[in-house]
């Protein structure tokens, strides 16, 4: 697992509810059973504070960081897509976004990026379009230096041949099918063993890390712009189930690794400056 993917998924999922910050040590602890080692974990957190989502902060068990402003927003708006907690009712608007395109390749692949994580799909190479808005795409497009003209709007016409113009419907179905099979496999036996609590909490970060990447792919379109017996309602049952199923055993290990006894020492994975 990619160490910097396996700490966005650590805050997001355990340390974003309990104040959004860890001692390194206990990072290390926490990624170690994914496979993740402590100058994996060194380089992922510098790389972290370097692109803003990470800040050094003085904890009582040690040096810790923190995460900023703009994590606690990305992360809050990436749990509410994994656990469909704000979907809500769509009004039938699409949102449109025509860019100016940046002449720096880093730039456009950026917002290229950013775009299609937040939901969007380009009709043309200036043209995005959205089922619904995100704050985050106005602070991507500053932090980008990108212009873009902003509508909302009603289609005219085929709606299930506009989405399939932008998107790979039939692509994301055949993910969700195996994602569907890969995850049965993952989870199964996942309590059995001496280390309960460690194998819930390896088998359920997994899990998610595995589901998380469907924020890139599905935009959250309305139910009534999919396929009858969409493939993503079984996988996005499958996910409920089986992550709620561990989750309080992989509280129980977080809580234990924070607490300082998970046999790491404290020095251990400290960034340097």
């Amino acid at each position: 697992m990619n160490a910097r993917s396996a700490l966005f998924d650590l805050y997001g999922d355990h340390l974003r509810a309990r104040g959004g910050e860890a001692p390194v040590a206990s990072l290390v602890r926490l990624l170690a059973p994914l496979g993740v080692a402590a100058p994996a974990v060194r380089t992922a957190v510098s790389r972290m504070v370097r692109q803003g989502w990470l800040e050094p902060v003085r904890l009582a068990e040690g040096p810790g960081y923190a995460l900023t402003t703009r994590a606690v927003r990305r992360l809050d708006d990436a749990a509410a897509r994994i656990y469909r907690t704000q979907l809500g009712e769509w009004d039938g608007d699409w949102q449109l976004l025509v860019t100016r395109l940046p002449g720096e390749r880093g730039r456009r692949d950026r917002l290229r990026a950013g775009l299609t994580f937040l939901g969007f799909a380009p009709l043309d190479d200036a043209t995005w379009i959205g089922p619904r808005w995100s704050e985050e795409v106005d602070l991507l497009l500053e932090t980008e230096s990108v212009h873009a003209e902003r509508f909302v709007a009603r289609h005219d016409g085929d709606s299930l041949g506009l989405v399939r113009r932008a998107w790979d419907i039939e692509g994301l179905s055949r993910a969700y099918l195996r994602w569907l099979t890969d995850a049965e496999a993952l989870v199964a036996g996942a309590e059995d063993g001496a280390d309960v609590d460690e194998q819930a909490f390896a088998a359920r970060s997994r899990l998610v890390h595995e589901w998380r990447k469907f924020l890139f792919l599905d935009p959250g379109l309305p139910r009534q712009l999919l396929p009858e017996g969409w493939a993503g309602d079984r996988a996005a049952d499958f996910f409920d189930t089986q992550s709620g199923r561990l989750l309080p055993a992989a509280v129980r290990y977080v809580d234990h690794c924070l607490s300082g006894d998970g046999g790491v020492p404290a020095t251990d994975g400290v960034p340097a400056p």
